[in-house]
């Protein structure tokens, strides 16, 4: 599946995709034609009244028609952490919406180097990962070619957030083993792709600081338009600073009303030693 349409709009008609979707027969398709045609409403409006379709099936379906990725019902409740996938139109969809473009206006201006982006927190539990995974789906949904690396050796769990198998991944790469197939197109979104962490090793502030990671780094830019890095909390090491610098660029995640304002200072204060430009802290709310 290639990653970009070659139009904006798909051919297939809301009442196609409904069909599809709710297994409609083709009396139950003849019902609603007549109501909408007798209303003079849209089908979706037609299928909706009649009881045949929910509004939420209307959105996905509008959705399909403009290629924009928005989890099925049935998927919802598996990855129950991807607001940005299971409700694109809801208030924390929109704030995931917001940060992207800060994001796109602070560190992918023309004519500046590439960067990978590290989300970095300082203590667990700040919600890095629910940050991270979302800030992957909102970039994905611009439509260019996506990588999630989940860079946390220490407690990875990308993988259970998307639902991707886990048994090779980074750790393998950055030790040298060779391992295909380690990065995973995301179901349902063709841009979208996460490398795991795959066998979580012994020594991860030891494989992050070896040359590999930035070589990594570097050649993961030349194959995707956005690639975003979870990191270790800060509190068990200097894992995500060592991430940081050789990502180019970080983004900071807070717990409002829960972390303590020292280890924030500290974090940001060592993210200022290193090449990285700090993008902005993000205060998580939920």
């Amino acid at each position: 599946m290639t990653a970009f349409q070659d139009s904006t709009v798909t051919d297939r008609s809301i009442g196609a995709i409904l069909a599809d979707l709710r297994h409609l027969s083709a009396d139950q398709v003849e019902k609603i034609v007549r109501h909408q045609r007798d209303k003079g409403v849209r089908f979706g409006e037609a299928a909706v009244a009649l009881g045949f379709a929910s509004n939420d099936d209307v959105m996905f379906a509008l959705a399909q028609q403009f290629h924009y990725p928005y989890a099925a019902e049935d998927q919802r409740k598996a990855n129950p952490e991807l607001v940005a996938l299971n409700q694109p139109f809801g208030v924390q969809a929109e704030s995931f919406r917001a940060i992207r473009s800060q994001v796109m206006m602070r560190l992918f201006n023309e004519g500046q180097d590439r960067r990978a982006i590290a989300v970095v927190s300082p203590d667990s539990g700040d919600g890095k990962t629910f940050f991270a995974a979302n800030l992957a789906v909102v970039l994905a949904q611009l439509g260019g070619r996506t990588l999630l690396v989940d860079a946390d050796l220490r407690h990875p769990r990308q993988h259970a957030v998307f639902g991707v198998a886990n048994q090779a991944g980074l750790s393998g790469i950055l030790s040298g083993r060779a391992e295909s197939k380690v990065i995973q197109q995301v179901p349902g979104v063709p841009s979208l792709f996460v490398l795991p962490v795959g066998t979580t090793p012994p020594n991860p502030l030891e494989l992050v600081e070896r040359p590999a990671f930035g070589l990594l780094m570097r050649e993961l830019l030349t194959k995707f338009d956005h690639v975003v890095v979870d990191t270790p909390a800060a509190c068990y090491g200097s894992d995500s600073a060592v991430i940081a610098a050789r990502c180019g660029a970080a983004l900071v995640v807070a717990r409002k009303n829960q972390g303590r304002v020292t280890s924030l200072q500290d974090l940001v204060a060592n993210l200022s030693e290193t090449p990285a430009k700090v993008a902005g802290v993000v205060f998580n709310e939920f």
